[in-house]
C-alpha cells in the first residue's frame, strides 16, 4: 500500500522525448546563431565587455547542452549546463548590463529547465 503511494507516476517516454527534443532544438539553434556575423548577439556581447571569445564560448556551451539533453544518460548534465547558462544570462542582463526586464526571458528558461529536471528525478 505505501509502496504505491511513494512510487509516484511513471514518466511518459514520448512526452519526455518531445520535451527533450524541443529543449535541444532551441538551444542548438540559439547556440549556432551566436556564431553568425550579422546577428544581434554581437552587440549584446560587446555590451557585456568580455570580447568575442565569450560569445563563441556561450554558443559552444548552448550547443553542447542541447546535444547532452538528447542523450539519455547525459540528460541531467545537459539540463544542469543549460540551467547554469540561463541563470548566468539572467544575472548578467540584470546586473552587468543593467536591463533587469530583459532577464525575465532567460530567468523563465532557467525555471522551466529546473522544473523539467525536478519532474525527471527518480
Amino acid at each position: 500500500m505505501f509502496e504505491q503511494a511513494a512510487a509516484g507516476e511513471a514518466r511518459n517516454p514520448l512526452s519526455d522525448w518531445i520535451l527533450r527534443g524541443a529543449i535541444a532544438l532551441v538551444f542548438v539553434y540559439e547556440g549556432i546563431a551566436k556564431f553568425g556575423e550579422a546577428s544581434d548577439w554581437i552587440k549584446l556581447f560587446r555590451e557585456i565587455g568580455f570580447g568575442e571569445w565569450f560569445r563563441n564560448f556561450a554558443g559552444v556551451v548552448e550547443i553542447a547542452g542541447g546535444v547532452l539533453v538528447l542523450i539519455p544518460k547525459t540528460v541531467t548534465a545537459g539540463l544542469a549546463l543549460l540551467a547554469c547558462t540561463m541563470a548566468s544570462a539572467a544575472l548578467i542582463l540584470a546586473f552587468v548590463i543593467g536591463r533587469p526586464w530583459d532577464s525575465v526571458f532567460s530567468g523563465a528558461f532557467f525555471i522551466g529547465l529546473m522544473f523539467f529536471w525536478w519532474s525527471r528525478r527518480s
